[in-house]
């Protein structure tokens, strides 16, 4: 799967809105998809049963997120949903290093490395947003381009 592949079977209805200009828009829902698969692969290792519950609702969270955050009307709205969006991606991620034993090392540190990529995107957005600075310390989020279309273009599957 590769998210060129992806992107060509999302409706015209998606693709036409200017929300899809958003790049975090369009990788939080690819990953919602892929995030799909791996949910069903949790499922149905008795262990991991609630925990794809949570990773699934968790990714789709999202893109719901920017979506909302999207259609506010000031930048301080935007960024109120925006930081919901950073919170569920993390969580995504903490989700996905817990299923690493079920997913595989290779899935799991793809999922890894894939979150962390929106969350690079969201702590780039949330100030521009907000006006002013996140409430963060300034962490070591930034990726290459050429890091983040190997993570687009190289998306392992769990069995």
């Amino acid at each position: 799967m590769t998210f060129e592949s992806w992107r060509e079977g999302v409706p015209s209805e998606i693709r036409d809105d200017p929300l899809w200009g958003m790049r975090v828009y369009r990788l939080s829902l690819f990953a919602s998809d892929v995030s799909w698969r791996d949910a069903g692969t949790l499922r149905d290792e008795e262990r991991t049963q609630s925990l794809a519950d949570q990773l699934y609702r968790a990714v789709g969270s999202i893109g719901s997120n920017v979506a909302e955050g999207y259609s506010r009307g000031t930048g301080q709205d935007r960024a109120r949903f925006y930081e919901y969006a950073l919170g569920s991606a993390r969580e995504s991620r903490d989700w996905y290093f817990k299923g690493c034993f079920v997913l595989g090392e290779d899935v799991a540190q793809h999922r890894l490395s894939f979150m962390t990529e929106i969350i690079r995107l969201l702590l780039t957005i949330i100030p521009q947003q907000r006006g002013g600075e996140i409430r963060e310390p300034d962490l070591p989020y930034n990726a290459s381009d050429e890091q983040v279309e190997d993570l687009l273009e190289n998306v392992p599957l769990a069995s």
